[in-house]
């Protein structure tokens, strides 16, 4: 299978906090790579700016280290790095001040795509977009790139959408999640809208329920006191969940444009059910061995912020009334997986004398760590003896389904930046959606501050609280294994 790589326009990219972390790590590694499949203009240019007193050729050596070291396997290409490395500059600049305001006005090509990635904190938002009003830098016709957390609350979220409206359209504004950009995350879109076989069978008629699940192995050593600010579910549940939880039950557009998708999403976060106390499950992973606490690395021995959440929702509409979603998501747990699982009813009834195993189908969507799709069917075991029925999966891991073209899946990021200077605004959160998925959040963690809710311990290495497990077994039910 030969993919097509489809060039962008040419631009001119400036990256504010351009010497940061997720600079080095995702941004700049990942747009070597599209440089090295042909999708960038050699005459493109990619603009770092922050406060580090560098000029470009250190900027360069900065970013030729971070490919080395974040780049995979193209990182041994000499020639490629050297190339790609003549098309970065480096401005420093004064988000607060004047400084190296009009250096980066001068050079800047306003014939070409302007788009201006605020890798940086929120609170910078706002100073940003004014300097580049009163510079004359950005217009109308310029596009704006900004990171999660989009708010820790509804208030807070409106202040910096008020922010950026001060500034820019609507339309200009690109509110990245990197998880929609995920190939298995887009596929859910192509499985849900593209196949007659499972459109009729979308909806309460034939789910029983579904499972999104977001694990990881890691813990928040080295970040605790951030993350003891945000939790589980400001950090996962209202952004990364909310998405994945609209693509699967959303409606189908009208048509494969960006607005017309995040006006179904937008529907589907609207008609969720406010969550009952009784149907959601807080966890802190314990102390094992000489691995720390989830207190110990937050260094907070009170703190009650949970690095565990699971929760029973239920969207309030005709095709899904009546079936439970259940969304889980913690650190420290058995394997590193992020999986969305379809779980079709069971038969009413067997014809098979002997066969009193429940066989359901299930579509289960992994988007990390092998991205693919498998469909658990139910057959004959094979050999002798009668009709003994056993469940299998039909597995289409990318990798393998399609070939040579697959095995380096372009990563999120890469896909999503891409996307900017195409002006396709699909994959990214307007700012309605963030505010309504802040309004379901909010009265959840309110509720849990006033009753003084305190997290439900669990070992590291294993699934969560017990009490998560209960969650679905009191319905007769069973949360899928966590695997890799």
């Amino acid at each position: 299978m030969v993919s097509r790589v489809i060039p962008v326009e040419d631009f001119d990219l400036v990256i504010f906090g351009g010497t940061g972390d997720l600079a080095r790590r995702k941004i700049l590694p990942g747009l070597f790579r599209r440089f090295l499949s042909g999708q960038m203009p050699e005459t493109s240019r990619i603009i770092g700016a922050a406060r580090s007193d560098l000029d470009t050729d250190g900027y360069r050596q900065l970013i030729r280290e971070a490919i080395a070291e974040f780049g995979g396997e193209e990182s041994s290409d000499a020639e490629g790095i050297d190339a790609f490395l003549g098309q970065l500059h480096y401005v420093t600049v004064d988000a607060k001040g004047d400084g190296g305001w009009s250096e980066l006005h001068d050079l800047i090509r306003f014939e070409v795509v302007n788009a201006f990635y605020f890798s940086v904190a929120p609170s910078l938002f706002g100073d940003l977009a004014e300097r580049l009003h009163t510079y004359k830098i950005a217009d109308a016709d310029s596009r704006v790139v900004v990171e999660k957390p989009f708010g820790r609350d509804l208030a807070s979220a409106k202040a910096l959408n008020a922010t950026l409206a001060e500034h820019f359209d609507e339309s200009q504004v690109y509110r990245i999640d990197h998880y929609l950009g995920k190939e298995t995350v887009q596929n859910l879109m192509a499985v849900r809208f593209g196949n007659m076989l499972f459109e009729p069978l979308w909806n309460n008629h034939y789910v029983d329920h579904i499972e999104i699940t977001v694990a990881e192995t890691v813990g928040v050593g080295g970040r605790g006191s951030y993350y003891d600010k945000s939790g589980a579910m400001r950090d996962m549940v209202q952004n990364h969940l909310m998405q994945l939880l609209c693509l699967i039950a959303m409606e189908a557009p009208s048509e494969f444009e960006s607005d017309a998708v995040r006006d179904e999403k937008l529907k589907v976060i609207r008609a969720l059910q406010p969550v009952e106390p009784h149907h959601i499950v807080r966890g802190q992973y314990d102390a094992k061995g000489d691995e720390p606490s989830y207190r110990q690395d937050a260094e907070d021995p009170r703190t009650f912020t949970e690095s565990f959440v699971a929760m029973r929702c239920e969207i309030a509409n005709w095709r899904w009334a009546g079936v439970p979603f259940y969304l889980r998501t913690g650190k420290k747990l058995k394997a590193r997986t992020s999986e969305i699982a379809v779980v079709f009813k069971d038969l009413g009834h067997s014809i098979f004398p002997g066969d009193e195993k429940r066989h359901r189908n299930i579509l289960a969507i992994q988007l990390q760590p092998n991205e693919g799709m498998q469909l658990q069917v139910t057959i004959k075991e094979p050999g002798p003896g009668g009709m003994r029925l056993v469940d299998v999966p039909l597995d289409m891991t990318f990798a393998e389904a399609l070939g040579p073209d697959a095995e380096d899946v372009t990563d999120a990021y890469e896909r999503l930046i891409m996307d900017v200077i195409r002006g396709n605004q699909t994959l990214f959160m307007r700012g309605d959606e963030v505010e309504a998925a802040w309004a379901w959040t909010d009265p959840i963690i309110e509720g849990w501050q006033a009753r003084h809710d305190v997290p439900k311990l669990y070992d590291q290495g294993s699934s969560g609280p017990e009490d998560a497990m209960a969650l679905m077994h009191r319905e007769g039910r069973k949360w899928r294994e966590i695997k890799g």
